[in-house]
């Protein structure tokens, strides 16, 4: 590629107009983000471009966006700056949710805030509601226009608007935004469909098959079952494209720094717009090269940074969330290890939490859940945290190695991942799940699993047998888990009607759109009506959740900040954690049998007398040994 980064086609350089006056701070925020821009642009693009000129271009982008930014951002900005470990306060919860299965448009939107905050919500996802191509698009993850909402759900005034609604109420907006690739309906796609060569050169093409048959030999198909492979050839353009996820989303070359340029600008943009949290989506993918599974590369890191410094100049308000789900070793990095310690994502989902809790609900077992947390993960990162869920909109991957399996007499990686696909589809004898296989790949034989998270505790199997005893434990296991994400350190994640025990919703096959993605099956409607008068186990879900997030919020020892110190206490049925605030530490407990446990308060690290800060309620003790209920949650403090 030739030594160039003043190629015509890429995005305008700025004027600055008549209108809102420059950012007096903007020329300090540049320097400051100049530091950690200079290295990874450097090992990214050095050796066939012009850093310094690609830098100044970065620079007239940054700043025509902090003058363009609205004066309520601007303050916003400034707070920030002076706090910027804002979104690590125990008071943040988080909630997600597709706007139009949530309260059907952006012009909707500002009516829930009342709900969202009496549940004590300060940040909202809106699922991928950017234009997405027609027809199938990987739940709106295939964009066609990164500036344009998708109209089923508004307008990008209705977005600006309901934006503006929650951030006057305290809650921020996260906002998708896919980085490995675009539809291939997107603006730059149809100009390389056109010929034009320098749109083809946003993305990875080949006139043979040659290098994606090289290439091919250390991927791994991401959706085997129907997508296979990760390249597409298109006669019409008599070329190879790199499609990773579809034949329909088509890989960007974050080689070319003009990529870079583009995806920048547009956040930017989106910033403006209101958006006060990027979700980046499918970041493991990024960069590629042949011989490797082209995840997780070190130069996906020096994007990350790259990206957040340059941000920062220009909305430091504007944090951004790393969508990597990917095991143990690869997961760390994207919170800032060694020299990029507090300087990439902010944010990344700990799905290692999650399917550890899975994996000890089923098992009843919890020896291989405290091997990998504490084995795998820092006590803290530097300004950084993990985003703790249970369930989300997508499948869950099976994630344990060989390695780690092995730390636990008796359990083999390969076995224990059928054990548990089998056990969440409801096939295991004694199960108390019902879920379904997902992208069953036959070459590894790895499945993985879809189901809402009360279907797949429990409440959709006691429901049907109307036994009382079930469901007790069914609502059990879904506040066990909330009681956890709440109290593990970072920020909560709670998934729509999870709060109140919303199940599988097999409607979805009866959409033609939806039909051939079993995710739709976790993905169900917003209920109002029981959302405003709840009932039965919803009723209890949702009481149990709200105090939950409450006695979070009291609690200087979760917030995200805090050291999260796992205790290996040898009870095989206990999960246990030290929150090691200096003032007012918490030991936090979980039992995930449905029996009673008893466990030494030695064991515990436990010294003097202490209450449960969690229910309020009076502990059982029976001398030094503490009683925990079945799918009991506690978080212990010192009296007093």
């Amino acid at each position: 590629m030739a030594r160039s980064t003043t190629a015509p086609h890429g995005p305008a350089t700025p004027r600055r107009a008549a209108g809102p006056a420059p950012d007096p701070l903007f020329p300090l925020r540049w320097r400051r983000a100049l530091r950690d821009l200079r290295g990874p642009l450097a090992r990214l693009y050095g050796e066939a471009h012009d850093v310094p000129a690609l830098l100044d271009r970065i620079r007239r982008i940054a700043e025509a966006a902090s003058v363009a930014r609205p004066e309520d951002l601007r303050a916003l900005d400034l707070r920030r700056d002076v706090d910027p470990e804002w979104f690590l306060s125990q008071e943040m919860v988080a909630y997600v949710a597709y706007p139009d299965r949530f309260c059907g448009t952006l012009a909707d939107l500002p009516r829930t805030i009342p709900y969202l905050r009496d549940l004590g919500v300060t940040y909202l996802h809106l699922m991928p509601c950017l234009l997405p191509r027609p027809g199938q698009s990987d739940g709106g993850y295939a964009v066609m226009d990164y500036r344009r909402i998708d109209p089923k759900v508004g307008t990008m005034e209705d977005f600006e608007q309901a934006a503006r609604a929650l951030r006057q109420e305290g809650i921020s907006v996260c906002l998708d935004l896919v980085l490995n690739h675009t539809a291939k309906e997107h603006s730059w796609a149809e100009k390389a469909k056109a010929g034009d060569p320098f749109h083809q050169a946003f993305y990875l093409m080949f006139d043979d098959d040659r290098l994606p048959r090289a290439y091919e030999e250390t991927l791994i198909d991401i959706f085997p079952d129907q997508a296979p492979g990760s390249f597409t050839f298109y006669p019409d353009l008599n070329k190879w494209v790199w499609t990773t996820f579809n034949e329909y989303q088509w890989d960007l070359n974050w080689a070319n720094p003009e990529v870079f340029l583009a995806v920048l600008d547009t956040i930017l943009h989106l910033a403006n717009k209101g958006v006060e949290v990027f979700r980046l989506d499918a970041v493991a993918f990024m960069w590629k090269r042949l011989g490797t599974p082209c995840q997780n590369l070190p130069e996906v890191h020096d994007i990350l940074q790259a990206i957040v410094q340059a941000t920062r100049a220009s909305a430091p308000a504007v944090i951004h969330k790393a969508e990597a789900i990917v095991g143990p070793r690869d997961l760390v990095p994207y919170l800032g290890q060694g020299g990029k310690s507090g300087k990439v994502a902010q944010l990344a989902y700990h799905n290692n939490l999650m399917v550890q809790f899975w994996s000890s609900l089923a098992s009843r077992d919890t020896r291989l859940m405290t091997h990998v947390l504490q084995t795998h993960f820092p006590e803290r990162f530097s300004r950084a945290s993990f985003a703790t869920y249970i369930r989300c909109h997508d499948d869950i991957g099976w994630a344990i190695t060989e390695e780690d399996a092995a730390q636990v007499p008796h359990l083999l990686a390969h076995a224990h991942r059928n054990f548990l696909a089998d056990f969440y589809n409801g096939s295991f004898p004694g199960s108390f799940a019902r879920g379904a296989d997902f992208q069953s790949n036959a070459e590894t034989g790895d499945r993985r699993t879809n189901g809402s998270f009360a279907s797949l505790a429990g409440l959709e199997q006691a429901l049907e047998a109307g036994d009382p005893g079930l469901i007790d434990h069914a609502v059990a296991r879904v506040l066990l888990g909330h009681a956890l994400i709440a109290s593990f350190g970072g920020l909560p994640l709670l998934y729509m009607g999870d709060e109140l025990g919303l199940l599988n919703d097999p409607s979805y096959r009866e959409d033609p759109d939806l039909a051939p993605d079993g995710r739709w099956m976790h993905r169900p409607r917003m209920p109002w009506d029981l959302a405003q008068s709840p009932a039965g186990p919803s009723a209890r879900i949702l009481a149990g959740t709200k105090a939950i997030l409450a006695a979070r919020k009291r609690l200087d020892a979760l917030a995200g900040q805090i050291r999260t110190r796992i205790l290996d206490t040898g009870h095989p049925a206990l999960f246990a954690f030290l929150r090691a605030d200096e003032q007012d530490p918490v030991t936090c407990v979980f039992n995930f049998t449905e029996r009673e446990q008893r466990i030494a308060a030695w064991a515990l690290r436990l010294e003097g007398p202490v209450v449960d800060a969690l229910s309020g309620h009076p502990l059982d003790w029976e001398g030094d040994t503490l009683r925990v209920a079945p799918y009991a949650a506690l978080w212990l403090r010192r009296a007093g």
